[in-house]
């Protein structure tokens, strides 16, 4: 049977053929998709969402020690969460397949860095693939359980934002029956005590070694000859474009990025005039190249930063602009919190305090830009609180007014911690958790504080403010976001208390259906408004200005919080 799937739907299928039992991630795009589709098509794949990454891949662990064919899926930047079991697992012997997914994100669509998770691969040792197509997304996940069997180690498989959200045809397969866990002990394999790890190390240098034979054997790496006066080497979605850019090109596409088939790359550079390596972000393949003492083109002219397009390979290799003007690009279109958003009056509010604003990972991150202007730090999930307290720890309590923001799911990733620091160590910054009972950015998955699992089911569900008064905040206090004035008086008091504070803003997210905003679209009395232009300054999409004055579109959803900043009562009414 043949479908049309995106990559991440043909990962999910192909863990499915594959036998895999066990699958767990923390949302992150472009990598999202994979577990939501094991949860909605694969009922007998266990799947679940984790707190966090490394989490994830050490309970994928735990499976796969048990037997199970596993997988951990995560973004690029999750994989420096995870980096941790990361580094030590290559050591230790796995016994069920086991794959981590890593999806870079290459233009940073949806990032706050541009990393190559290729460098992973080489760094912890571990064999990569990466498919080029959702034939091969499918099919490669397959090709990795069995590679990880049959080495007994953990595999990589990489993808691209463009791999993990195009379509392609897949042709699917029946599944491989799941294999029935059985509890064993290999303590000398899995204590990784320092004499049991001295005596592992030599197992992973025998295993690359080992890899990279197969690597040269395998059928994943395929040689086309052509044209033999241009040779290009390229994996991934950088191999389509090369190959729509030169369909007329030599090429070796490498299916196994890590490690590379050294006998084949040799064998194909010395059969063309000209060879260069096609690859997006780093010069990982063409590094490597070089240092076979092969000569060729490639980070020397191709760009490093973005996505490539058969245009600027086409351009590049043929002597003319790296970086053509993409006349068929649409216009720029600024992100936006939605209409409604219960983070704009808590920011809002925030802002109006005059303090300095640390922030996170999530939807709130836009409140970076205008007319907000109300974030001033943003490094990664969990960095905001530990940013206010060592701010406020230089400054000294009471001197300046630090406060940190930061969502409810990235407080349980990575932000419990940095609140016990702050609680340990008498830090005097106020910390407001957003709590709007969803992984919202990502597209609104559960998390240990919504009570449901990702298949829907009732669970346990964390009390935030029980945890955080846990970790020793005594001043603590839940506001509405949608009433500005209390929120802001509450935020008033805060920021005079000497000492950790907490603010929870509490409302659901506008999206889901538990809201608690009216529906009720406002509109704006023409002969009342003056013209003050406050309402605007929410950044609302639902609030548009013209002819000096304010004006409510149909976006509107009702939260009324653009009413109560209005001083003349403009505002107000509803259909």
């Amino acid at each position: 049977m043949k479908k049309l799937l995106s990559g991440n739907e043909a990962i999910a299928a192909g863990a499915y053929e594959a036998g895999v039992s066990f699958a767990c991630a923390y949302p992150g795009t472009p990598s999202t998709e994979v577990l939501e589709t094991i949860a909605k098509e694969y009922p007998h794949i266990h799947a679940e969402w984790t707190p966090n990454e490394k989490v994830a891949l050490e309970v994928a662990a735990g499976a796969s020690y048990a037997g199970a064919r596993t997988i951990a899926v995560m973004k690029h930047v999750g994989v420096n969460v995870a980096a941790d079991p990361l580094m030590t697992l290559p050591y230790t012997l796995i016994r069920g397949g086991f794959v981590l997914v890593s999806a870079d994100d290459p233009e940073l669509f949806s990032s706050q860095n541009e990393q190559d998770n290729r460098h992973y691969a080489r760094f912890a040792k571990i064999p990569m693939l990466e498919p080029s197509s959702s034939q091969e997304a499918k099919d490669f996940m397959k090709e990795a359980i069995r590679i990880s069997e049959r080495f007994e180690t953990l595999v990589m498989l990489r993808t691209t934002t463009r791999i993990a959200h195009s379509l392609g045809v897949v042709e699917l397969d029946e599944a491989s029956e799941q294999r029935a866990p059985a509890l064993e002990r290999h303590p000398a394999e899995w204590v990784m005590l320092p004499a049991n790890a001295r005596r592992r190390h030599p197992v992973i240098e025998e295993r690359i070694r080992s890899l990279r034979a197969y690597s040269n054997a395998s059928s994943l790496n395929i040689t086309d000859m052509a044209d033999t006066s241009l040779g290009i080497i390229s994996s991934g979605v950088a191999y389509q474009y090369a190959r729509e850019a030169f369909p007329e090109a030599s090429f070796l596409k490498l299916g196994m990025a890590y490690p590379l088939p050294d006998e084949i790359i040799r064998d194909f550079a010395g059969k063309v005039d000209e060879l260069w390596v096609v690859e997006e972000l780093d010069g990982f393949i063409e590094e490597q190249v070089k240092a076979m003492g092969i000569d060729c083109h490639g980070k020397d002219r191709l760009p490093m930063c973005g996505e490539l397009t058969p245009d600027i390979v086409k351009n590049v290799i043929s002597g003319r602009d790296a970086d053509p003007i993409r006349e068929y690009a649409l216009p720029g279109r600024p992100p936006s919190m939605c209409p409604g958003c219960p983070h704009r009056g808590l920011l809002w509010a925030l802002k109006r305090n005059k303090c300095f604003i640390a922030g996170d990972i999530g939807c709130y991150t836009l409140g970076f830009l205008p007319p907000l202007d109300a974030i001033d730090t943003c490094l990664c999930m969990g960095a905001g609180i530990n940013h206010a307290h060592g701010m406020s720890k230089v400054f000294g309590a009471g001197k300046e007014k630090i406060a940190a923001v930061i969502g409810d799911s990235t407080f349980f990733h990575s932000g419990i911690t940095g609140l016990a620091n702050l609680a340990y160590n008498k830090g005097a910054a106020v910390i407001v958790i957003l709590d709007n009972r969803t992984t919202a950015m990502t597209g609104s998955q559960n998390h240990p504080g919504t009570g449901i699992t990702i298949r829907g089911e009732q669970t346990t569900s964390l009390d935030l403010e029980k945890l955080v008064r846990a970790l020793g905040i005594d001043w603590v206090r839940v506001v509405d976001p949608y009433d500005v004035k209390k929120t802001r008086k509450e935020i008033k008091e805060a920021l005079a208390f000497v000492g950790p504070a907490v603010i929870i803003s509490r409302a659901p997210c506008v999206l889901l259906k538990s809201r608690t905003v009216s529906g009720r679209v406002l509109y704006v009395d023409p002969d009342i408004c003056t013209g003050c232009k406050v309402c605007i300054g929410l950044g609302c999409p639902a609030i548009e200005f013209a002819d000096e004055k304010a004006h409510i579109n149909d976006m509107c959803v009702g939260c009324g919080v653009c009413s109560e900043l209005c001083s003349v009562n403009a505002i107000g009414g509803g259909k």
